[in-house]
């Protein structure tokens, strides 16, 4: 069987398993952030933080809980990191570096999950199961609930609530990420990678990279690395490591983990709107970015440019040999598509336009189909400004889902869209004017800028992966990226529930002759487009001094 042909076979299973699940996941994610039922367990837990659970929140209470939950836990996990070796199975590890420990606390909570280290040579299991693998559940909630919030604001008419955090935030880790995750490991487990809370003769299990032996539940953790998109781990080859990822058929696994709840949750979007069209349409515009993402980053490595790569048939540098250019090309597009950051090939040998095409997706925003929650917010901000855009051509007031797309929701959405820009743009130039950040690069030219632009992009997005060819942990890097990571996630998400709450507060607008339909295959190819074209004509002069100068060597 030709390369081409496994590369096609292997995308269509993807895409086939996805479909499958696109409505009983999607039903079921409708079913848990509508039910008023509360599980015992969470009747619990609700007691033992003093939460109302059947009161709701306005759109700024919602928020202040999301920053003070999150404020919270990276203190906790900073304090964990700095007290590591006063505590119980910390393995003898020092305790964490000042500025590695905040950048450290900053990715995990904000489901970025970016390493500037070797997890099993610098983390104890105590950090790494009670810090760590506890924000891959509850950060990945964050985005979920934050994402129902404001699908709430477009199904609400003349309300000033939009749901209560607290309740969305533990139905979402118990009801559906922990239990997909219990699935998930057992599965991994059956194809050979490694549960083990074992002595010092183990390896453990997710990202890392040296041989400071700390074993650990390699394939929960790497179930609920990729199921709430984090990519965090213990390896440092991450999932290109045997323990994590040991056969093709886990890796197919990964991947579907890695995209399977952020395809689905246009289903719940379409059911709690009262319209599956809408959410047909969503996940429709998904669709059409990631497979144009997945043919142009595998037509690229597949046809090898280069003298080296030609002699030898395709480019295997920086790829594990039992995957292959194809399925490496694919999961590679899976990550930076969603906000993941697990990798099982280095990104830093991609050919010029297959490492482009990586950036690129992220640039997007990270919605095709993103992360979890993220990417269905993210989408349907950019929807918002479609249907503005499309308002402006015909002389209208823009309308979506019966709301009126106003000054304020215009404005909101108009700065959502301008957080990441900024934070990447500014941050990727800090690092190439000073020499903190130039004498960073492995590399010299193009392939310098992108290794720089890379990384700014990853943490901007909260995505995590690295382009590899950058010695990132030095205070400079831990600090501005940090920085990138802590807003690029909650002023969008503050962004984004202050525009849920403008919409709430609307009364319905009936559709009329001249109302956009927003389910069409010409509201879907204008959405492609909006998207494309703004990422477009906002990056591509960096592209341009990038991979695409690279290209042109």
């Amino acid at each position: 069987m030709s390369s081409t042909l496994a590369g096609i076979l292997f995308i269509a299973s993807l895409l086939l398993a996805l479909a499958l699940c696109y409505k009983p996941l999607g039903d079921y994610m409708y079913r848990v952030y509508t039910g008023t039922r509360h599980l015992a367990v969470e009747r619990v837990i609700y007691r033992l933080v003093g939460v109302k659970p059947d009161s709701e929140q306005s759109w700024g209470v919602y928020a202040r809980s999301v920053l003070a939950f999150s404020a919270l836990s990276l203190l906790f996990l900073y304090a964990l990191q700095r007290l590591q070796s006063h505590l119980f199975l910390s393995l003898g590890m020092a305790p964490v570096e000042p500025a590695l420990a905040w950048n450290t606390a900053v990715s995990f909570v904000t489901n970025t999950n970016w390493q500037a280290y070797s997890g099993e040579s610098t983390m104890g299991h105590v950090v790494q199961t009670a810090g760590l693998a506890v924000q891959n559940f509850v950060s990945a909630a964050v985005g979920v609930a934050v994402a129902i919030a404001l699908v709430r604001g477009f199904a609400r008419k003349k309300s000033d609530t939009l749901g209560n955090f607290w309740v969305d935030l533990v139905r979402g880790t118990l009801r559906i990420l922990l239990p997909i995750a219990f699935v998930a490991a057992v599965l991994l487990v059956a194809g050979g990678a490694i549960q083990t809370f074992a002595d010092h003769s183990a390896w453990t299990t997710l990202t890392g990279g040296e041989q400071t032996f700390t074993p650990a539940a390699a394939a929960s953790q790497e179930a609920i690395k990729d199921l709430g998109t984090n990519g965090g781990g213990i390896f440092n080859a991450n999932s290109a490591h045997p323990f994590e990822n040991p056969t093709s058929w886990t890796n197919l696994l990964e991947i579907f983990l890695l995209t399977v709840i952020a395809s689905c949750m246009p289903r719940t979007f379409g059911r709690m709107v009262g319209d599956n069209r809408q959410g047909y349409a969503i996940v429709s515009v998904m669709a059409i970015i990631a497979i144009i993402s997945m043919v142009v980053t595998n037509w690229s490595e597949l046809s090898a440019n280069g003298t080296v790569p030609q002699a030898i048939g395709q480019a295997m540098e920086g790829r594990e040999s039992r995957f292959g250019v194809s399925n490496s090309g694919l999961f590679a597009t899976a990550t930076t598509l969603t906000s993941t950051g697990a990798v099982d090939s280095f990104h830093d040998s991609y050919t010029a336009v297959g490492g482009g095409m990586l950036i690129f997706n992220m640039l997007l925003g990270e919605v095709a189909p993103g992360g979890v929650g993220s990417g269905l917010y993210g989408m349907l901000v950019l929807a918002v400004i479609t249907v503005f855009v499309a308002g402006l051509m015909v002389g209208r007031t823009p309308e979506y889902l019966g709301k009126k797309i106003g000054a304020r929701e215009i404005k909101l959405a108009s700065a959502y869209f301008l957080v990441m820009p900024v934070l990447v743009l500014v941050g990727t130039g800090l690092a190439m004017a000073t020499s903190n950040g130039r004498t960073a690069m492995l590399n010299s030219g193009p392939h310098g800028l992108s290794e720089v632009l890379y990384a700014y992009t990853s943490a901007s997005n909260n995505n995590g992966s690295a382009f590899a060819g950058l010695s990132v942990n030095t205070p400079f890097f831990n600090t501005t990226l940090g920085l990138c990571m802590l807003f690029g996630r909650f002023v969008p998400i503050v962004l984004v529930l202050a525009l849920a709450g403008s919409l709430a507060g609307q009364g319905p607008v009936p559709a009329s002759a001249g109302t956009l339909p927003t389910y069409r295959p010409q509201f879907v190819g204008m959405l492609v487009g909006v998207t494309v074209i703004l990422v477009a004509l906002t990056f591509l002069p960096a592209l341009a001094l990038g991979p695409l100068a690279e290209g042109l060597l």
